[in-house]
């Protein structure tokens, strides 16, 4: 992939905002430091850093793609009142992939688990 200044500072602002940011909130992030960046370089950039493994596109939390700089394995928690997303540590859930190859002789290659539920911050407002 050619190097982008825009694509250098997509990523950038990607991996200093761990909140796994949609492309219009990261969009709105970047825009204040450099406010010629167009929403549609985003998305493209976006988008083709995903296509090429650079970053994930996680779904499930609302009709938009969210996105995490963090290609290692984890799994996610969506919170379903704040809808924040949290890193979830792989080794959690790390024998899963040996448990649904016993149980159906499936080979699994890779796994994307989200957890839906309430976040301490959440709980602790009630």
């Amino acid at each position: 992939m050619k190097y982008s200044k825009q694509r250098e500072i997509i990523l950038r602002a990607l991996e200093m905002n761990v909140i796994h940011p949609t492309a219009d909130e990261l969009y709105k992030l970047i825009i204040k430091d450099f406010p010629n960046i167009g929403l549609a370089t985003v998305y493209r950039n976006l988008n083709l850093l995903a296509e090429k493994g650079i970053i994930k596109k996680i779904y499930g939390l609302d009709d938009a793609a969210h996105f995490d700089h963090n290609t290692h394995n984890h799994h996610h928690f969506i919170c379903t009142k704040c809808n924040k997303i949290y890193d979830i540590p792989y080794d959690i859930a790390s024998d899963i992939a040996d448990n649904v190859w016993k149980k159906t002789g499936f080979t699994i290659e890779k796994t994307e688990l989200s957890f839906h539920g309430i976040c301490k911050n959440c709980q602790t407002k009630n």
